[in-house]
């Protein structure tokens, strides 16, 4: 492995993110960093440009990769965060409950499933009909994950939010804002927004508060750099 990583540049005896800006998914991992507190080196990856050497961290070209001080490679976004979280617990990023930490997880995939994945599809719609279609699934969408947010507030380690862990910016924040953020770019192309209505009270307070806190400021891309770099996916 020592030959092998000299090819490629990274942080001796710490840990190296190869990563992107404007990529949610390497935004996760980036945020879990920050939020723990944990010192650590970014290489920027071009994903339009990819070095001719980084097939040697991660053979699938994808960001994020992590690199830790023993030189092991890490794949996939929400793996990263969840060794973060275990590596070093006194960030408090994860819950040490096996229940919520099983109802964090299926917020997890609920947000994924009903808000991450409709959001390219809003995006890719090339027929005005398909665009507003999948636009009122998205807001479909974020009326379930309002609906759990306000659920998890109820229960005592929700401690009535604004985040999922009350008043602590943890792991649902690390695995969501990302997409969250993406929002700003749905408005530009397509005109979408979150109406401020009772039915989505919950998300509102949350992202209310989210975009607000360091651990989404501190990561977040430049608004004209991000939408620009999804101009890509449109029809």
């Amino acid at each position: 492995m020592s030959d092998i990583s000299q090819a490629y540049p990274y942080e001796e005896n710490g840990y190296t993110l190869y990563s992107c800006a404007t990529c949610p998914y390497a935004q996760r991992a980036l945020r879990a960093f920050c939020i723990a507190q944990v010192p650590h080196k970014v290489v920027e990856i071009d994903l339009l440009n990819k070095p001719s050497w980084y097939h040697l961290v991660n053979p699938q070209l994808k960001v994020p990769t992590l690199r830790t001080p023993s030189g092991d490679l890490l794949i996939e976004s929400l793996v990263i965060a969840e060794y973060v979280a275990d590596q070093f617990p006194k960030a408090r990023l994860l819950s040490l409950d096996a229940l919520e930490r099983a109802q964090l997880r299926l917020f997890i995939e609920l947000f994924s499933t009903r808000i991450s994945s409709v959001f390219y599809r809003v995006l890719r719609a090339a027929d005005v009909d398909d665009q507003e279609m999948e636009k009122k699934k998205l807001l479909e969408g974020v009326r379930e994950v309002s609906r759990e947010l306000e659920n998890q507030w109820e229960r005592e380690s929700g401690k009535g939010g604004p985040f999922w862990y009350g008043d602590r910016f943890a792991y649902a924040e690390v695995a969501t804002v990302s997409f969250a953020g993406l929002f700003r770019v749905l408005d530009h192309y397509r005109g979408f927004q979150v109406p401020d209505t009772q039915e989505y009270k919950g998300f509102n307070k949350w992202f209310g508060a989210v975009v607000n806190h360091p651990g989404f400021t501190d990561v977040k891309p430049d608004d004209a750099a991000l939408i620009a770099s999804y101009k890509r996916f449109l029809p």
